[in-house]
């Protein structure tokens, strides 16, 4: 028994058995024993006589005098056989509408729709090989057409999702475009019910495709404006891996505006939702987390928590992990060994490289201010070997770190030197806690004023009637006193 018929066996289970058998029943069970054998001969035959086993699936289809679920199965296996085995589409596109047919009333409709969805799966995932686009629209479309017949709604929303999810991946965005367009109409003119968190749930997986399609063609407005729309619905109950898509490419969208905090946070949302999910993809989410953890410039590790922690020495994330201990210590060199002795796992992803250039900077920039301290001037040439750059790229560097306040000095552009100004340095730190100190005693010299004012008053009431501010009598007490 394979998987599709032990789910039609399943889905019997809430048949009502509790019945005596009559001679007619009797006479049924033997020929329904009969078809049985029949249909297990056939499948037998699949592998070594493909031809013979279609003749016998044939058989049984014929004999039938009503459509009833041993033809159901025998054109399902005859429309898998063909389409996979034979690879004769087009007959198994023929198999497929018969099949269609008795979705109605020979079969129950979770049955149906388990079948559907399994042959749909089978054409659109490759197994047999590349299939021609118009080859996969009238399979779709004979779908959709059996059920508007039917008046399912549910199945004919998954069914476009499924269809929209295959033109993505195939980088059609023009039959996306219009597919996820109707998608969005259904979904409007929804008549199951007031059931928000069902539409919402449609509204959310209708996002993650049309998020995916604006991340692939660079359109940054239209993406944006597709994930804010994701944000702002309420009342759904997705599944986690659609969210774990969404949270995926607005991480990306904040890289590409250099918001590395934004970037971190939904990055860390999607590893969350796909690991819930149990989707592969979290192990590249993760590669993400770590990258932009790093280019925000935080000390804490990443995989210190508890959600990230169990893939920390995961062959495919190592590499990170040591590039993250190499970034902490700022051991240039090391981060950059590790670069290139894992560009497999992580210089090979387009996404990832596009990024490496702004780690390598921060890293170099890093190594730079603490490489620089001890010194009051340095030839260029010698930091250069240091970080193993060119010149003109120390000096990017260097005029970058000068204008942000962060190194005190200037370049020497004809002697090719940096001039740290460390006594200008000393004397800004010096004039800085002289003016702490002074702003310590005038605020010891208000409270005393105040307290010795407030003395005063309480010792003689009459003396704010004569004619002096309490303030001017207390300095002028204190004169005297002194």
């Amino acid at each position: 028994m394979d998987d599709d018929d032990a789910d039609y066996m399943q889905g019997s289970d809430d048949e009502d058995y509790g019945f005596d058998y009559s001679d007619g029943d009797e006479a049924n069970e033997s020929g329904s024993a009969d078809v049985e054998n029949m249909y297990y001969t056939a499948k037998s035959k699949k592998e070594d006589n493909p031809e013979e086993a279609l003749k016998e699936f044939r058989a049984i289809v014929d004999q039938e005098t009503e459509k009833g679920d041993w033809g159901f199965k025998a054109l399902k296996q005859s429309t898998k056989l063909l389409f996979l085995g034979l690879h004769r589409p087009t007959d198994a596109l023929k198999t497929y509408i018969q099949l269609l047919t008795y979705t109605k009333s020979a079969v129950t409709r979770n049955y149906s729709e388990k079948t559907i969805n399994g042959i749909l799966d089978y054409v659109g995932g490759g197994k047999s090989g590349p299939v021609e686009v118009d080859v996969l629209e009238k399979f779709y479309q004979a779908t959709k057409d059996a059920l508007e017949e039917a008046k399912n709604e549910r199945l004919s929303v998954k069914t476009n999702l499924k269809l929209a999810k295959l033109w993505l991946d195939r980088k059609e965005y023009g039959r996306l475009t219009k597919l996820i367009r109707d998608l969005h109409d259904a979904t409007k003119a929804s008549t199951d019910g007031d059931d928000q968190s069902q539409r919402g749930t449609q509204l959310l997986e209708i996002y993650a495709l049309e998020i995916q399609m604006h991340n692939e063609t660079r359109n940054v407005r239209k993406l944006k404006e597709i994930y804010n729309a994701s944000n702002s619905v309420r009342s759904a109950i997705p599944h986690p891996r659609i969210m774990g898509v969404i949270k995926e490419c607005g991480g990306k969208m904040w890289m590409g505006e250099r918001q590395w905090n934004r970037a971190s946070e939904d990055f860390f949302e999607s590893f969350r939702n796909y690991d819930e999910a149990g989707s592969p993809q979290r192990i590249q989410v993760l590669k993400y987390l770590v990258l932009a953890n790093m280019l925000t410039g935080s000390e804490v590790n990443p995989f210190d928590s508890q959600e990230t922690k169990p893939y920390k020495n995961d062959s495919q994330i190592k590499a990170m992990t040591d590039l993250v201990d190499a970034y902490q210590r700022r051991e240039v060199h090391s981060a950059e060994k590790i670069l290139r002795d894992n560009r497999a796992t992580i210089m090979d992803d387009p996404f990832i490289r596009s990024y490496i250039g702004d780690l390598l900077r921060s890293l170099r920039t890093s190594y730079l201010i603490d490489l620089i301290k001890p010194y009051t001037r340095l030839e260029l040439s010698f930091l250069a070997k240091q970080l193993n750059v060119e010149i003109a790229e120390v000096e990017e560097l260097l005029i970058g770190l000068i204008l942000e306040g962060k190194v005190d000095g200037r370049i020497d552009q004809v002697g090719m030197r940096l001039e740290l100004d460390k006594q200008q340095v000393l004397e800004k730190k010096r004039y800085a806690a002289l003016e702490k100190w002074t702003e310590a005693l005038e605020s010891v010299h208000s409270a005393v004023v105040s307290k010795t004012a407030t003395a005063g008053r309480a010792a003689d009431p009459m003396m704010p009637m004569m004619g002096m501010p309490p303030d001017r009598f207390g300095a002028e007490f204190r004169e005297v006193a002194f």
